[in-house]
């Protein structure tokens, strides 16, 4: 799998890039055949501490997944994007396999009630 950090207006150090790397690295034990990813990352200006961004864009195929999170460091921020974009992989496999598969019809022809 290939990631992209960008940074936006300003110059991420190259420790905060490997570990989004290592980070979205792990994604790959959850689903295998993730194309490709995108990480953006940005500051805002607002009086808040908590003023990094961090946006997660996924492409799996057939479909791309997306996570947004803002916290007081961009490795926080990048822990809280990670961890949804797990959740929308595992909500995407369990709606694939229950699209691919007719298990209501196997159940039902063999007379189980669920």
């Amino acid at each position: 799998m290939n990631i992209t950090v960008q940074s936006i207006k300003f110059d991420a150090d190259q420790k905060l890039v490997e570990f989004i790397k290592k980070k979205t690295a792990k994604l790959e034990q959850f689903l295998d055949n993730i194309i490709e990813g995108v990480c953006y990352l940005r500051l805002e200006n607002v009086v808040d501490e908590a003023n990094k961004i961090v946006e997660l864009k996924m492409n799996i195929p057939g479909n791309q997944l997306f996570a947004k999170a803002q916290a007081k460091s961009f490795e926080e921020a990048t822990d809280v994007a990670v961890e949804s974009i797990r959740r929308q992989i595992n909500k995407h496999k369990t709606k694939t396999r229950t699209n691919g598969s007719n298990h209501k019809e196997l159940l039902s022809s063999t007379g189980e009630e669920f």
